[in-house]
This record gives C-alpha cells, structure tokens and sequence, in this order.
C-alpha cells in the first residue's frame, strides 16, 4: 500500500477499539458546512434527531420523520470523508417490532451512506439491538434521559438516582449484551456514569454525564452558541456565534438603510477594466 493512501473514516469496530483510551470526541451534524468543519477532528459525527428542535424548530425530536433524517444524513455525508457518520433512527421507526427496525435502518444506511444507526432505549430494545447486529447493521444505543421517551419520564429530567441506578446498570450491560457497539449516557448522575462505564466493554459516550466516560458528544449548536432557546446545563459554550451573527445582521441593517451598503468596491463597472 502506498505511503501516501488517503485516510479513511473509522468504523464501528473502531470507535468499540477506543475503550479506555483515549477519550472519543463526537458532535451532532445537520449541515455539509458543519460537517466539514468536523471533518477529521471529531471520531464520529452523529445526524442527531435533535436537528427537529434545532434547526426546524420543533418543540421535541417526535415530530421528526424518516425523510428528515435521510435528507440531513446525505448533506452531513456530503462534507464528511475521515469521521465516521452515525445516523438517529426517529421516533416511530423502530419500536414496533425487530424487522420494521431493521427495514428502516437498512433505508437510513442505503440512502445516506451512515456507518451505523443509533436508537433509543435498554433493556426492552435488546432483542431488538440484537436482531439488527446480527443482518449487519452497527448499533449505538442511548440510554438514561431519552429523548423520545419525555412524555412517559415526565420531562427532560435526570436519570437514575436513587432507586433508578440499578435500573440504568441493567439496561447497560443488556444492549451490551445485545451487540451494540457503544452506548450514549445522557444526563446520568456522574458516578453513576463511572460505574457504568467500569462495569461493561464497550464505549460510554457521555452528554450530561462523567469526564470519566469513553467519550463525550455535543449538540454542536449549543457549543457554538448557535442555538439561545435555552442552555442545558451540561452545555459549555465555545463560542457566541448566535450573538455574533445577530450583531452582524443588525450592522447589515443599519448600512443598508444609510446606503453605506454595497459600497464601490461591491459594484460593477459599465466596463470591464483592462488587464
């Protein structure tokens, strides 16, 4: 092989190779710009269900469909080349059964190129988990707060205190049991995150969680500062691009309104000037 080959993107056997190492970084993408920019700095990118609330406004991720996440998986596909892309099954799309899970993993991996699929739940989509990896398709799973699940957990509340710790223990080591080849940790208690992470192989990815996690993954528009609905508290803010491009926007106004804008320099000649 050439010295010079080109690299690739990892694949789900090597974000389950990154166990204990060093951490993995991920970020969610919706956007080819947001993808490149991720390119070859984040381990995976993740087409999140959460670009239903992002970027289309919707008060929760149920709203969003198959054809949403296809459409926002091959834009993020479009910009991606050295970082693995994992895409969200959306609510509805794989609860009923194994087999409509496998159908519609099988379109989102045919129709964006996504290297593995991520769902929601533990104990109860093991068999599921299971049925998926056994014809070929990765599984991430996600457990603690969920998503999909806010109207039955009564909000975006965290999980697994108290009484719920062994319950979120027990629905870790079943889909690790079942396959999946790492597991998102979202607003877990920090020790409870620990102990998860100690207590099965394959790679924690932690939103909300432990610095001790395998991993840690963002909406990148909360990090970015991108999106000022509200601020979970897990969120640490990287830059003030929403603010940023308010101001901008404002300035344009203001110049456009005072004919400062377009200037010369924005404008044609009658002529085009000699070489």
């Amino acid at each position: 092989m050439s010295a010079t080959a080109r690299k690739t993107a990892p694949l789900p056997d090597d974000i389950r190779a990154m166990k204990g190492g060093t951490p993995i970084v991920s970020l969610t993408a919706y956007t080819t710009p947001m993808a490149k920019m991720m390119d070859g700095v984040c381990d995976f990118a993740l087409v999140g269900d959460s670009v239903g609330m992002v970027l289309h406004g919707m008060p929760s991720t149920l709203g969003v469909t198959m054809e949403m996440m296809i459409l926002h998986g091959q834009a993020v596909a479009r910009g991606l080349s050295t970082t693995m892309m994992v895409i969200d099954m959306p609510f509805g799309s794989y609860e009923e059964s194994p087999q409509q899970a496998f159908a519609n993993a099988a379109r989102l991996m045919r129709e964006t190129g996504a290297a593995a699929v991520k769902l929601e739940g533990g104990r109860h989509m093991a068999e599921t988990i299971a049925f998926l990896v056994a014809r070929g398709v990765p599984v991430m799973a996600h457990i603690g707060l969920t998503p999909q699940s806010i109207n039955t957990l009564g909000g975006y509340k965290v999980q697994g205190r108290a009484d719920q710790a062994d319950a979120l223990r027990a629905d870790a080591r079943a889909i690790a049991e079942a396959g999946a080849f790492s597991v998102v940790l979202e607003k877990v208690p920090a020790t409870l995150a620990d102990q998860i992470t100690d207590e099965i192989d394959i790679p924690t990815i932690g939103i909300g969680a432990s610095a001790g996690c395998d991993g840690q993954i963002l909406v990148v528009d909360d990090m970015l500062g991108l999106f000022t609905a509200f601020k979970p508290k897990f969120v640490k803010r990287y830059a003030t691009l929403g603010e940023d491009g308010k101001a901008a926007i404002s300035a344009y106004a203001d110049e456009v309104r005072a004919r400062q804008f377009p200037a010369s320099e924005h404008t044609f000649a009658d002529k085009a000037s000699g070489k």
